[in-house]
């Protein structure tokens, strides 16, 4: 017994001088949690190919840069407290807003704080710039997300961010409901008042303080403006729509009263020679600005007429959206628009 006790022993520490009882930890803590913060010179803002994520992100593509910087940052990690971390990185050095900006023409309605958004363009007319400030540390961060994803950029290229680019970010679990719809209305904002100063400017206005019928008259304080480009319609596709719930009328379709109202508009005020209405409300039964309601909401409208030629892109979209301004007062939430001359549509 004494003998085959000590062979036992014998294999038992040979077999401990090969497995080490008591490894080192490799000092390789996550860098997003245990430095301070993490800012886009410490973690790479390119997304791994083999990162196991079921979003797409075909969307991130035609973003503005630094936007996509930051979805590309949150992707990068699946900590909810580090995200909110970053959050209050970018709140804590946001730029005060001055008091004189912090009008009611400034304030985001439906927030569960107090947030303003100013914006001005550069000397040349072709870039916007935003400044913005909230009395809730949170409300800072998100709004400071926006200003600094979107700030410097041309203003068709804000206008063309979706807000579906928000999901992108992850932050949803972290976020009640009321602050998702009012991050929401924060970009509407800006976007807004994006093409309030493209408006200005294209009439040659400097005084920042008269706006024509196209944007004044959605100026209500129940009311969201919310623009931009849809995924599908390409870069012409200029999407103008409001986020206003339950005053939606029945029907669906093109053949449906409000397919019908815009279709007799068009026709009438541009003699179009190719016209298609396309009521697209189904795809949006889940979109925040309709949820409870099943009417015509949501339109595609294809439009060649010679009314278009010499006019940008954005003065076609003005065009358009002033002719159908009564729809979009009463239960039109979005309007994508693609808006072509003959002789475009010939040199295709």
């Amino acid at each position: 017994k004494t003998m085959a006790f000590s062979t036992i022993s014998s294999s038992l520490r040979l077999l401990l001088t090969k497995i080490p009882i008591c490894p080192k930890p490799t000092k390789k803590p996550s860098s997003f949690f245990y430095k301070p913060i993490i800012t886009f010179e410490r973690i790479s803002t390119k997304l791994e190919s083999s990162a196991s994520s079921s979003m797409d992100l075909q969307p991130i593509v035609g973003l503005p840069p630094k936007l996509q910087e930051i979805i590309s940052l949150f992707q990068s990690v699946q900590d909810q407290k580090a995200k909110y971390e970053q959050l209050m990185f970018y709140g804590k050095n946001l730029k005060p807003l001055e008091p004189q900006f912090k009008t009611s023409d400034n304030k985001v309605q439906g927030c569960v704080s107090q947030v303003w958004v100013r914006a001005y363009l550069d000397s040349d007319n072709k870039n916007v710039f935003f400044e913005a400030d909230s009395d809730s540390v949170l409300t800072k961060g998100l709004v400071a997300l926006l200003v600094n994803g979107l700030s410097g950029r041309p203003v068709e290229e804000v206008l063309r961010v979706s807000p579906d680019f928000v999901e992108l970010l992850g932050l949803q679990q972290k976020l009640s409901r009321s602050r998702n719809n009012g991050f929401l209305n924060m970009l509407n904002l800006m976007q807004k008042k994006a093409l309030e100063l493209l408006v200005e400017a294209e009439k040659g206005s400097n005084s920042g303080s008269k706006n024509d019928d196209s944007v004044s008259k959605i100026d209500g304080d129940d009311e969201k403006l919310s623009v931009g480009l849809s995924d599908e319609m390409g870069d012409d596709g200029l999407e103008l729509g409001r986020s206003k719930e339950g005053e939606d009328g029945p029907g669906s379709g093109d053949s449906g009263n409000r397919g019908m109202r815009i279709r007799e508009i068009l026709e009438r005020e541009l003699t179009p020679t190719e016209l298609e209405v396309e009521d697209v409300s189904y795809q949006h039964a889940g979109h925040a600005g309709v949820r409870g309601s099943d009417g015509e909401t949501h339109f595609n409208v294809k439009v060649v007429s010679k009314e278009f030629e010499g006019k940008s892109l954005v003065k076609r979209h003005r065009l358009v959206y002033n002719l159908l301004q009564e729809e979009l007062q009463s239960g039109l939430h979005a309007l994508s628009i693609t808006a072509k001359t003959p002789a475009e549509v010939g040199a295709i």
